[in-house]
């Protein structure tokens, strides 16, 4: 994104954002991890473009109900903190910009690290589950938004902030090729194939057990602040492309 791209808010609203945030965080800390992924989603498709938020129509299923997608949850929560903003400054900051903000206070507030974030993004209006399916590679995925292998290892681990629900990892628990006995292959570093792929990669792995260690949080840390300005910047839309919606508004019908 061309520098200058962004206009800064007023930073009350910015507050605004982070003191709701708070509020939600407070009542219920395992939901640090939910905003996190919300924000992956979104950027992971046509960019940090909060797609992810619009709903499926009669003539179209959208990126939320894609199958990798059925996990999201706390829609709610950014609709409180959307709605918020909007009665401090109608217009002006988007439901991208959002997503954004709420990423970055929910790591935080889980005493992880901070990092700045550039504002200005608009909303698409497209959004389609076969585009949050078809790529079923993480490097593919991350290459085509600018992102590197140190990136995907860096922010794979945000899985360290989520809880994870069976169907997630049930076939690695048992091999149902061998008499439906425990798959010996999974070991503590990796619950998720998609972590456990990182181990097999000479690259990615001397990197994941160099963190592993814990001796190494505070580059840890700034790594996985750099890889998220990244990430926030892939593919987003700018003033004259698309516009600021008011709310979680629906796609238009068909």
């Amino acid at each position: 994104m061309a520098s200058g791209s962004f206009l800064l808010p007023p930073s009350l609203l910015v507050l605004a954002a982070s003191s709701e945030m708070v509020k939600i965080i407070s009542a219920a800390p395992s939901l640090a991890g939910p905003f996190l992924w919300l924000h992956f989603h979104d950027c992971f498709v046509r960019g940090c473009d909060a797609s992810v938020l619009l709903d499926s129509t009669k003539g179209n299923l959208a990126e939320r109900d894609a199958k990798p997608n059925k996990s999201l949850r706390e829609f709610g929560s950014v609709e409180r903190v959307k709605a918020r903003l909007e009665a401090a400054g109608p217009g002006i900051v988007s439901c991208a910009d959002v997503l954004t903000l709420m990423a970055r206070d929910a790591v935080v507030l889980a005493k992880g690290p901070s990092w700045p974030v550039a504002l200005g993004r608009r909303d698409g209006s497209v959004s389609s589950a076969t585009e949050a399916s078809d790529v079923p590679l993480l490097t593919r995925i991350f290459a085509s938004k600018g992102l590197g292998l140190k990136d995907l290892v860096v922010l794979s681990g945000a899985h360290r902030l989520s809880t994870a629900h069976s169907p997630s990892f049930a076939d690695r628990l048992y091999n149902t090729t061998d008499n439906g006995l425990v798959d010996p292959s999974p070991d503590s570093e990796g619950l998720f194939r998609s972590d456990a792929a990182l181990l097999t990669d000479a690259t990615t792995e001397e990197h994941v057990r160099r963190v592993a260690t814990g001796k190494f949080d505070d580059a840890f840390f700034r790594d996985f602040s750099e890889s998220m300005v990244k990430m926030g910047n892939a593919g987003v839309l700018t003033n004259g492309d698309e516009d600021i919606r008011s709310q979680l508004e629906k796609l238009p019908a068909d």
